[in-house]
């Protein structure tokens, strides 16, 4: 079954070197092999994402992929320092923390384009109240 397999995300770049600026850059990532045209980096409980050249970068209107974190305040306020900007969707029902963060549905959540308009997510689980 697919469940028994690791999986990857692919991340799309329209313009690989601007992409990579952004990602080992403002996110700090390091890259872990080159490969296909793109750069691999690896991330904690063994997943990667891969980052690729496409034309077809940020025509996605949901998110790309998302971060599971155990404060999404504290990490928004890191990258926030590191260049990262936060969107906004005030049309989203959900308590708004301090820093941004919406908490509905379970989670305490934030979304940021890359610099490619990828919209990618910062996840914390709500404990069910």
């Amino acid at each position: 079954m697919l469940q028994d397999h690791p999986f990857f995300a692919y991340i799309p770049a329209a313009d690989l070197p601007r992409a990579r600026a952004f990602y080992e850059g403002q996110l700090g990532f390091k890259p872990d092999e080159e490969t296909g045209g793109g750069v691999v980096y690896r991330f904690a409980g063994g997943t990667a994402c891969f980052l690729y050249p496409t034309p077809n970068a940020g025509t996605s209107q949901a998110s790309q992929a998302f971060w599971q974190v155990a404060d999404v305040d504290a990490e928004i306020v890191a990258l926030q320092a590191r260049g990262v900007v936060f969107e906004d969707y005030p049309d989203m029902p959900g308590e708004r923390s301090a820093a941004g963060a919406v908490t509905a549905g379970g989670a305490k959540a934030a979304w940021f384009k890359d610099s490619e308009g990828n919209i990618l997510a910062l996840i914390q689980p709500q404990p069910a109240g």
